[in-house]
């Protein structure tokens, strides 16, 4: 049974892929290599985790704002996530989501805690929208 889920648009499009959760905040500058797509960062929940082709869900970004410029090098190497969902978009995530074209959404009106990784979600940032299948 699929649910919808209202949350804000942020970077518009919509993308669909296996959900990749973290409870952690994510910096795109050295915490992800924008070659491969695999999350790099010691010590991260999502070390050696590969993003590219996921739904990347996680609370909000830090680092430098050369992070927006990796994120743009994701896409360019076909390594970026399909969609990003926060609980608080910041400046660095959204002008990277934006630049590199990837669906954003924040502020969901449900937690997506109880829905497990790998649950495949699509979000909808034209409509605000993240539906799980």
């Amino acid at each position: 049974m699929s649910f919808t889920i209202q949350g804000r648009g942020i970077s518009k499009g919509a993308g669909t892929g296996a959900l990749l959760k973290s409870r952690e905040p994510i910096s795109f500058l050295s915490g992800v290599n924008p070659d491969t797509g695999v999350v790099i960062e010691k010590g991260h929940p999502l070390e050696n985790q590969c993003i590219a082709g996921k739904v990347l869900a996680f609370p909000y970004g830090k680092g430098s704002t050369v992070g927006s410029y990796i994120m743009y090098a994701l896409r360019r190497n076909n390594a970026a996530p399909s969609a990003i969902i926060n609980d608080t978009a910041e400046t660095i995530i959204a002008t990277g989501a934006i630049i590199g074209d990837i669906p954003l959404v924040d502020s969901l009106s449900q937690s997506l805690d109880d829905v497990a990784d790998g649950t495949v979600v699509t979000v909808d940032a034209d409509s605000g929208t993240v539906t799980v299948e």
